[in-house]
């Protein structure tokens, strides 16, 4: 959707700090990232709806504020540090503080005019259910390698006991997670629907759910980029590099890679997919991704025609 703007804010995120560039001449530069500095920095802001806010994603630092300012109507973007960078970089900007990183973030927001996003409580408190789920499992490996080479009985105890603990928070996680997709109609559908491909896990569709909210929203080129496993050229003259995947959503990507290879056993559709292109001489790494593409087309296809799984789906989605 096209809007237009009369202003661009840029706004450098810190755990303490939100320093503006793009308010009215007059206006604090610098507002406490806190309920009530961030209060006071939508008060400054232009009318609702009309001006554009853009903030780097920080790790979190801008959640509060993201949702403060949709809540109040504003119009705001979240976008990737790197690209800000690399377009400071464009204008010869090498310095880096935190006012010059606002001042380049307003100017990256009137040139490339990023989509703001909108807010959800329930879709926001799933993420951080999926995300901490992670973290959770990520801790339990590496006490589990810990165990291993641990000679001490003790220290063995020790860790055998904190796994345990960590899986007791997995479990409750994991109740939590499917108490809230099934409190909500539409989640509770999309997730049935996504959970019945060969291939799908109940964990791999909650991470649909919680992390790619836009599957079945979108067409298959836009939705394989945004994971990250559509294969970007890379040639130049006479020269033909080799295609290869970059960026995107590493969470759902890594989820999609092990539900590819459980689909490539399971999965009609992919098994035969996967068979053809290791028929023509294609690299293995090369077929686990091309599965991994075709079964994100599959499940956006699914959702956006509002249809089950069926292996029909093949030409569909090919």
């Amino acid at each position: 959707m096209s809007h237009g703007y009369d202003k661009f804010v840029g706004i450098d995120v810190s755990k303490d700090t939100l320093d503006v560039h793009g308010l009215p001449t007059g206006s604090p530069s610098r507002f406490d990232n806190t309920a009530e500095g961030r209060a006071q920095l939508l008060s400054f802001l232009p009318k609702a709806g009309t001006s554009l806010s853009v903030v780097e994603a920080t790790g979190g630092y801008e959640r509060g504020l993201v949702a403060d300012a949709v809540t109040a109507g504003h119009h705001i973007a979240v976008v990737n540090p790197r690209q800000v960078r690399d377009f400071a970089k464009a204008f010869n900007v090498l310095a880096k503080t935190d006012r010059i990183d606002a001042s380049v973030i307003a100017r990256f927001a009137e040139t490339t005019r990023p989509e703001p996003v909108g807010y959800n409580e329930r879709q926001e408190q799933l993420r951080e259910l999926i995300v901490r789920r992670r973290q959770l499992i990520d801790h339990r490996t590496a006490e589990k390698n810990r165990c291993e080479t641990a000679r001490s009985s003790l220290v063995r105890n020790s860790v055998r006991k904190l796994i345990e603990t960590i899986n007791k928070d997995i479990a409750r996680i994991d109740r939590a997670v499917l108490e809230l997709v099934q409190s909500n109609d539409d989640w509770r559908d999309r997730y049935k629907r996504v959970s019945e491909v060969p291939g799908i896990g109940k964990q791999t569709a909650a991470v649909l759910l919680a992390e790619l909210p836009e599957l079945g929203h979108l067409n298959r080129q836009q939705v394989s980029s945004l994971v990250g496993v559509a294969p970007f050229n890379r040639d130049s003259g006479q020269f033909r590099g080799r295609r290869s995947i970059w960026g995107g959503r590493v969470g759902v990507r890594n989820v999609l890679y092990m539900a590819a290879l459980s689909a490539k056993r399971s999965n009609p559709v992919i098994r035969a997919f996967a068979a053809r292109l290791l028929a023509k001489g294609k690299p293995p790494k090369v077929v686990i991704t091309a599965c991994m593409r075709k079964l994100l087309t599959i499940l956006n296809a699914l959702l956006r025609s509002n249809e089950r799984w069926a292996p029909r789906l093949e030409t569909a989605s090919s």
